[in-house]
């Protein structure tokens, strides 16, 4: 069964707490896909992967690569799952891929200061238990470490 994580971002922009999501979900070896909305975001998230840190970077490649395959992380915006992965992260508000079912795990990071985001994310939430998939919501406490609200 796929289990759907909601993530509510607070105090923490993505471009904080995707990296150390993703560096988890490589040190299991887990095949991963991150989906956002625009190239624009996939530019950005590609070039903050490789200097988001002085000791460390997560192999990763975008969609207009070759050897798609290969990649241990992609990023990309479109539904696809060419690196055959198990785990997808969706951003910027995108909606559940068809092929849903056929991940693990399936994480959702919104922005919870924005009210727009919020209310894509509760539509995304109701849609997700109303196909009966396994949802938590994760939270951050007042340390920054997350905890399961729901």
């Amino acid at each position: 069964m796929t289990e759907i994580l909601f993530y509510h971002l607070q105090r923490q922009p993505l471009e904080r707490v995707l990296p150390s999501l993703l560096e988890r979900s490589y040190e299991r070896g887990w095949r991963v896909v991150v989906q956002a909305a625009s190239d624009e975001r996939i530019d950005a998230l590609d070039a903050h992967l490789w200097t988001y840190r002085d000791d460390n970077f997560l192999p990763h490649g975008t969609a207009r690569e070759s050897e798609l395959a290969l990649q241990p992380i992609l990023l990309t915006t479109a539904d696809h799952n060419p690196n055959g992965a198990t785990v997808r992260f969706l951003i910027d508000g995108v909606a559940m891929p068809p092929d849903a079912k056929s991940y693990d795990r399936i994480v959702l990071l919104f922005d919870g200061e924005d009210d727009d985001a919020v209310a894509t994310a509760r539509a995304r939430w109701n849609e997700a238990k109303a196909e009966g998939f396994e949802v938590t919501y994760w939270q951050p406490d007042e340390q920054g470490r997350w905890v399961k609200k729901a």
